[in-house]
């Protein structure tokens, strides 16, 4: 799984749209991870990643914190690598690396309160806003649009 991936689908554990939350129990923690052949974090360290993330990219419902994770680098084929011990150091890792790539600003939360959903911006400008335009952004605009046309009659 690429770095992006990752980051989107760690971030994406919370479903405001759904309703849904993989961290609210340690069960779907541990299963996320297992399907990533990570090996879980306790559920209070993955919490405080993700919300620490999640504000991080934007989303105003999130809180911040310092975060913590052991990675270890390790030299491999000549290369170094950051190397996680865990699912929230690999996710850390990978933030990391998209930071250093300059592509960490690409990591986006869809402004849209009933959804919040993360994405990672491709286009060219790095101006998408929304997570889908057919969806979010296109139900915002008819509603600005709604706005505006009542206070003009």
């Amino acid at each position: 799984m690429d770095d992006r991936q990752l980051v989107v689908d760690f971030l994406n554990t919370l479903d405001v749209e759904e309703t849904t939350d993989v961290l609210a129990e340690a069960a779907g923690w541990r299963r996320w991870a297992a399907e990533r052949d990570l090996r879980a974090d306790p559920l209070p360290a993955a919490r405080a990643a993700r919300d620490a993330l999640r504000a991080a990219v934007g989303d105003p419902d999130a809180r911040t914190g310092p975060l913590r994770a052991p990675v270890h680098i390790e030299l491999s084929h000549g290369r170094p690598a950051l190397v996680p011990a865990s699912a929230v150091g690999a996710v850390l890792a990978a933030a990391a690396r998209l930071a250093v790539l300059g592509e960490w600003d690409r990591v986006k939360i869809c402004p849209a309160d009933d959804c919040r959903w993360a994405f990672y911006d491709q286009s060219r400008n790095r101006s998408r806003t929304w997570c889908s335009m057919r969806v979010c952004g296109n139900r915002e605009k008819a509603r600005n649009w709604r706005q505006r046309a009542g206070s003009h009659g």
